[in-house]
């Protein structure tokens, strides 16, 4: 047994004559103080806290800490127990090696550390040292489990047909029960891990957009899966001598899994078509798209009826203007018309007064006008008369109406004569019998 030696090291003595008061010389000054938090962390201190909120001591919360423990490990299967090692491809992988709550979502980290614990207590050198008969037939399933799963390509077929990891769609009575999205994103999430293409699109919620619901489902209802099932191959015979049976079981296989392919094809659009027929927001889509498209057809027989009316209404318009125009024209040559005759009539009218007032003045005659002088005058009245115009005449004839003394309308008429002559449109000498 080893001993120690204790060496005593005096303390080199302070110079002749040294005090604190008078020798010592500070080299540094202490910081300002700083008041801080400190938050304790880590798992003795969280053993601690625990013990302390459940009144625990040390030993009685070591022991209720192992009961949580013995909670936590999964139950082995006596069937995987007695399992015969050459039966190693029907069993569970997972199970085997207490990891059914993870799956595929198991990490290698996670397999590793199963798999040591389980060969720690199923190790054929351990039982035998505590004195247990036992084959090791659960320990090759052990070692087979593990070759499984830490191998990438191997993992990924038995994945490819590990029917306990799927999620059965919901039954009406769970549909009934309510969660309809919940309980389908679930089938969709298990479903999801055989996708080519990841991310893979989530099932979504009740107020999921069109846009969202419309990407997941053409996403589902296009689906590229790697799953193979070659998991499930007969095994080929390795010996070289029989080819032509081992080319048969190739053949086999390679129709099993095409056929295993289409099934599951099959049921996935299955699963898909079930979850659309329930899927409210797909009903809400649709009805709200036909109500777009009710009123974008009633706003266009709306547009068109409006269309149609308004050309109907310009077409009308057109036509009684061009009535009204055609009346109007009418109404102006009747007036015309009228005013023609009426002017016509005054103009007969103011023809009979200018030779009415010659024979009430007695044709300028001082006792029985002979025919020669009755000519004359008349002559001389229609000559004035061709000169002058409708005016001219309704106003000489104004002027002349209603007289009755000679001297007074040949006064008139002399003065219209030379009106007209000064005006150019009669000659001196002429219409002399009304001067």
């Amino acid at each position: 047994m080893a001993t120690a030696t204790v060496v005593a090291q005096p303390l080199p003595a302070l110079a002749e004559g040294w005090t604190a008061e008078k020798d010592f010389q500070a080299i540094g000054q202490l910081s300002a103080a700083t008041q801080r938090t400190i938050e304790p962390v880590g798992p003795h201190f969280l053993a601690h806290a625990r013990r302390a909120r459940h009144k625990r001591t040390f030993s009685e919360d070591d022991r209720i800490q192992a009961q949580e423990a013995v909670k936590n490990v999964e139950a082995e299967d006596p069937m995987d127990l007695a399992r015969d090692a050459k039966d190693w491809k029907n069993q569970d992988h997972y199970q085997v090696l207490g990891l059914s709550k993870y799956r595929w979502k198991a990490t290698e980290d996670q397999i590793k550390r199963a798999h040591r614990k389980k060969v720690l207590k199923h190790h054929p050198d351990k039982k035998a040292a505590a004195g247990i008969q036992d084959d090791d037939n659960f320990f090759k399933c052990l070692q087979k489990a593990n070759e499984v799963l830490m191998d990438p390509i191997k993992r990924r077929q038995f994945d490819s047909v590990d029917e306990k990891a799927e999620v059965d769609p919901p039954t009406k009575k769970q549909v009934a029960k309510g969660n309809y999205y919940k309980l389908w994103s679930n089938v969709f999430k298990a479903e999801g891990r055989f996708s080519k293409e990841q991310p893979v699109p989530t099932f979504g919620g009740e107020k999921a957009t069109q846009e969202e619901v419309e990407t997941f489902y053409n996403f589902w209802y296009s689906f590229d899966s790697w799953r193979t099932f070659e998991y499930l191959d007969e095994d080929v015979p390795d010996d070289n001598e029989n080819r032509d049976q081992k080319r048969h079981v190739e053949r086999k296989n390679a129709n099993a899994r095409k056929k295993k392919k289409v099934e599951d094809n099959a049921r996935l659009r299955k699963l898909l078509d079930d979850a659309s027929a329930g899927d409210e927001r797909i009903k809400r889509f649709r009805q709200e798209a036909n109500a777009a498209k009710n009123k974008k057809k009633a706003d266009k027989e709306a547009a068109e009826k409006k269309a149609i009316e308004d050309t109907k209404a310009k077409k009308d318009a057109e036509e009684q203007a061009v009535r009204d125009a055609e009346a109007a024209a009418k109404a102006d040559r009747d007036s015309a018309k009228k005013n023609k005759e009426a002017a016509k009539n005054a103009v007969k009218k103011n023809k009979r007064i200018l030779k009415g007032s010659v024979k009430d003045a007695n044709y300028f005659a001082s006792g029985e006008p002979s025919a020669t002088d009755v000519d004359l005058v008349l002559g001389d009245v229609d000559l004035v008369q061709g000169k002058i115009d409708a005016d001219e005449m309704a106003a000489l004839a104004g002027k002349l109406n209603g007289l009755t003394v000679a001297g007074e309308i040949k006064a008139v008429w002399s003065a219209e004569v030379k009106r007209l002559v000064d005006a150019g449109k009669l000659k001196e000498g002429e219409a002399k019998t009304l001067v």
